[in-house]
């Protein structure tokens, strides 16, 4: 087996596969900015989520959707929206349950 394989369907396990030429003077793959300021879709609706908290609930649909799949550095962000939304609607039933009985 002499040089690197890039596909990584034929490398050897436990070896590493060069996913770029390293002379290539290219950037990586994850070295463009995030959407909506750089900060990413999770992190931007969970700031947005507390004045207009509708948005959790789709940034955790985009998490249960696994779209941090196209781009892992969104992970940490729409979970951050799924636990969001999570409290934001028991706090709102118990709000509703304390209202109403």
């Amino acid at each position: 087996m002499g040089g690197h394989s890039t596909d990584a369907m034929n490398h050897i396990e436990d070896e590493y596969v060069p996913i770029r030429d390293a002379e290539d003077a290219q950037l990586g793959m994850f070295d463009k900015p995030l959407p909506c300021f750089g900060c990413g879709i999770g992190w931007f609706s969970l700031l947005l989520g507390f004045v207009f908290p509708l948005m959790w609930y789709f940034s955790a649909i985009l998490y249960f959707g696994k779209y941090y799949n196209k781009d892992p550095r969104e992970r940490s962000g729409l979970a951050a929206c799924a636990i969001a939304a999570i409290v934001f609607t028991v706090a709102a039933v118990i709000t509703l349950l304390v209202y109403l009985l």
